[in-house]
């Protein structure tokens, strides 16, 4: 398993996201083309929902991208056996996790075995935990929202298996993975 980024550089370069407002939909959409599999796959599996929350999901996903990108270290294509492996691992755990009331996130965090926990921390943040939301933001039913999370958790995992990490970084512990 590759080191778990640390919550402080995850948060923010989540923040830096968000901050680029529309400009970050250009950069959104190059990343989910070069993603092409993962994306396809992604968008096939998402259940039909309401409004424009099918474009929040994908831009939660390019998010997860981003992050591994702004990581350091090579990334490649998430390719079907990386997400197969993604996808397995969820499975493993989603029937114990749903539904997506209140007590999903807190049900989440105890699965030990997540990679890149504070990834996946700040995406149940987005979807389920965060009060300031603006006036314009899209809310995403919690059922949807629980599935939205369950594609992003296995797409972490496929991107997981996909990067390898740079061989020194500021973020990282003590020196290279070994």
């Amino acid at each position: 398993m590759n080191p778990a980024l640390p919550r402080d550089a995850v948060h923010k370069w989540s923040e830096e996201c968000a901050e680029q407002g529309l400009a970050f939909q250009a950069v959104a959409r190059r990343i989910i083309e070069d993603q092409s599999r993962l994306s396809r796959f992604f968008k096939s599996n998402l259940p039909q929902m309401p409004g424009q929350s099918g474009e929040v999901a994908l831009y939660l996903l390019a998010v997860v991208v981003r992050l591994y990108q702004r990581a350091g270290g090579t990334l490649s294509r998430a390719g079907a056996k990386e997400i197969e492996a993604g996808t397995a691992k969820i499975q493993a755990h989603a029937k114990g996790l749903l539904p997506g009331d209140a007590g999903f996130p807190a049900r989440v965090r105890e699965v030990a075995d997540r990679a890149q926990p504070h990834i996946l921390d700040e995406a149940l943040h987005a979807l389920f935990e965060r009060e300031d939301k603006k006036k314009d933001e899209v809310e995403i039913p919690p059922d949807h929202a629980a599935m939205v999370f369950l594609m992003l958790w296995a797409a972490t995992e496929a991107l997981d298996l996909a990067w390898e990490p740079p061989k020194s970084a500021e973020w990282l512990p003590s020196g290279p993975p070994a």
